[in-house]
């Protein structure tokens, strides 16, 4: 029998049915992941091909197919700096319309509980470091991915309004930027560490003597591994019931400067960096204040950056077919 670890709630997940939308993807892999291992042996996972769910007909059969007690909702249209810039309406639209009808849908179906994943995109382009919950509606948030981070916010909107009216237990997280193993590589749509992490490794092989990154790269980010990321979120779903925001991270900010200089020396490219001045920053400085965290549900990262940066770039070369 598996022990349970410290602090955990004897059998709290054993007799819970538990829907994890996007838990095929690269955060919801890891959180289904981390269910069975807390022992929940009723998991639902629903695929996009089968339940699209910006489409309300679609939500309604999933919550008839699925039955839950809790509801996970971590199906989104995400993307780097450069597709939120190509298809704003799509990145505001369709996440918008997942969450909005999952938590209606919810509502009506008497739902236990709804675990809403929010985005640090949420944040106003122009936030004190480190942002605090309490600074989320002090202005806009930054023009390259306001449409999704907008989106995603008014989930807490609503949240907090379910609660009131319908004493519906919605809980908001706001987890930072995501990283790890299994992460999405593809340079149209990736994020910033698989995206150097690729270039490095790739000019590498190909004995180039450069690689070109965007922005200036003074701005400054905090990463957070995914499987911490899926341990936070289960720790607010089990013992987190109240209507304020909570961010998810690990409390550090590196410059992206820093960071590709990180990458290089473990990654080993030999050759020299082209900033692209001509494309965006992005937001100028992002790092989260996690005390609510910590205070509220016990959460805290674990994984060290260099350690988490190996393992992504251990897992990216095994990927491609470098033994390594």
């Amino acid at each position: 029998m598996k022990k349970e670890s410290k602090g955990e709630r004897p059998g709290f997940w054993g007799n819970k049915r538990v829907a994890v939308t996007g838990g095929a993807g690269f955060l919801g892999s890891y959180v289904v992941e981390k269910l069975k291992e807390k022992g929940c042996l009723d998991i639902f996972v629903p695929r996009s091909k089968d339940y699209d769910l910006v489409e309300n007909d679609a939500c309604k059969r999933f919550y008839k197919d699925a039955t839950p007690d809790i509801v996970i909702h971590l199906a989104a249209k995400v993307g780097g700096i450069g597709a939120n810039l190509k298809k704003p309406g799509e990145f505001f639209y369709d996440n918008l319309m997942m969450g909005v009808q999952m938590i209606e849908q919810g509502r009506q179906c008497g739902l236990k509980k709804f675990v809403a994943v929010g985005s640090v995109c949420s944040y106003p382009k122009f936030t004190p470091v480190p942002f605090k919950e309490d600074h989320l509606w002090n202005g806009y948030p930054e023009e390259t991915n306001a449409p999704y981070g907008l989106a995603k916010k008014m989930f807490l909107v609503q949240a907090q309004a379910y609660r009131r009216q319908y004493g519906f237990n919605a809980i908001y997280l706001l987890p930072v930027n995501l990283y790890g193993p299994h992460d999405n590589f593809d340079p149209d749509v990736s994020h910033v560490i698989p995206a150097l992490i690729k270039k490095c490794v790739e000019a590498g092989l190909r004995n180039e003597r450069a690689i070109t990154a965007w922005g200036t790269g003074k701005a400054t980010r905090e990463f957070f591994y995914v499987e911490d990321a899926a341990e936070g979120i289960l720790s607010a779903a089990e013992k987190y019931d109240k209507p304020e925001p909570v961010n998810l991270g690990a409390g550090f900010e590196i410059s992206i400067k820093d960071l590709l200089s990180l990458i290089i020396k473990l990654t080993g490219f030999k050759g020299e960096v082209v900033f692209d001045r001509t494309k965006p920053d992005g937001q100028p400085r992002r790092c989260l204040d996690v005390s609510r965290a910590q205070k509220e549900f016990g959460f805290k990262a674990k994984i060290s950056f260099e350690e988490g940066l190996r393992k992504t770039i251990k897992w990216y070369r095994q990927s491609i077919g470098i033994v390594k």
